[in-house]
């Protein structure tokens, strides 16, 4: 082996921070096992932990796929490797979503305008109230420079634009509620058992707005005698995540812009939510389009501002997602390679 091959310490570390990745109802689609031929990881989709009603197409799994490969990028730079990424690299192997080998040195300056890799832990989603004040037009800049580097297009909504996506929103969450099967699929994945290691524990379900302004997703078609409900922010900053095309790879790369706007925003101090309820429906998901432009596939939309920092949700164990068949220690330095 290689000097430079991945301990099994430095394995761990990086499915851990991978797995620390948002996705469609902390379903967590992901495995990782370790390249055989070169120091790096293979990143895999789980077909296994699909919604598929939610998601038939896939294109939800592959961005949550997608946010875990930018957090096993930023821990790459952590243990000093230079990460190195090939998207989909092999058609014969459709699960493969990406390899990244972590070769060379990381560059001296952090590739991202700062280190992000404390933010990985920081981050969750935050389904509360926000407080009524703007995000600064620096940090919205700044954001949206974050997406373009990763090949998606993240546009602030203006007030007109924002209320549409708002009214597309509340439609869609009104269709889903009335879909028994989907409604069933999204409440199996609700978890009240406190030693659950994925799915939404309760704290994390967040209330309802009271004024019904910002149609955060009902996962159990609560009352408001149940759960109160609380008053949001009266117009939401809201943003669209857009990509060229519409393929796994353009989904994959949404995934990675989607972590890091997310990692840039949490290191900013802001919160963020995602409402995903009208990109699952292919009517809701064209109209959520720029009218004046009508360019691009908007792949979700962003909820952004400054609040309570949203509750951790549970994790599955890193013997589960990562798979060391056939993987060999690497000798230590005066041993006889392997």
């Amino acid at each position: 082996m290689s000097e430079q091959a991945l301990t099994l310490e430095q394995l761990r570390f990086l499915a851990a921070a991978a797995s620390a990745a948002p996705s469609l109802h902390n379903s967590q689609p992901w495995r990782f096992a370790p390249m055989p031929d070169s120091p790096g990881i293979r990143v895999y989709s789980d077909p296994e932990r699909a919604v598929p009603l939610t998601d038939p197409d896939g294109r939800a799994l592959h961005i949550s796929v997608g946010a875990a490969l930018f957090n096993l990028r930023v821990a790459g730079l952590r243990l000093g490797r230079d990460p190195e990424v090939r998207l989909l690299p092999d058609p014969a192997e459709p699960r493969l979503a990406a390899t990244v080998r972590l070769v060379g040195p990381a560059p001296a300056a952090p590739p991202y305008g700062r280190d992000l890799f404390e933010a990985i832990r920081q981050r969750h989603s935050s389904r509360q109230p926000f407080a009524n004040r703007d995000v600064p037009e620096a940090v919205l800049g700044e954001l949206t420079t974050a997406a373009l580097g990763e090949g998606a297009v993240l546009s602030a909504l203006e007030e007109d634009a924002v209320r549409r996506v708002l009214a597309l929103t509340a439609d869609a969450e009104r269709r889903t509620g009335a879909d028994l099967a989907r409604m069933a699929e999204t409440r199996s994945w609700l978890r009240l058992d406190e030693s659950a290691e994925d799915g939404i524990p309760a704290a994390a379900l967040g209330p309802q707005d009271h004024d019904a302004r910002v149609p955060v997703r009902d996962f159990t078609r609560r009352t408001p005698a149940t759960t109160p409900s609380q008053r949001f922010e009266a117009l939401p900053q809201l943003a669209t995540l857009t990509t060229h095309g519409d393929r796994p790879a353009d989904w994959l790369r949404a995934g990675q812009a989607l972590q890091r706007v997310w990692l840039l925003a949490t290191a900013d101090g802001l919160r963020v939510s995602v409402l995903h309820q009208a990109v699952e429906w292919p009517d809701t998901r064209w109209g959520l389009r720029d009218p004046d432009d009508g360019i691009g596939h908007v792949q979700l939309v962003l909820r952004l501002g400054y609040g309570p920092p949203g509750p951790t949700t549970p994790r599955r164990p890193v013997d589960e997602i990562l798979d060391l068949s056939g993987y060999r220690q690497p000798a230590v330095r005066g041993e006889s390679s392997c």
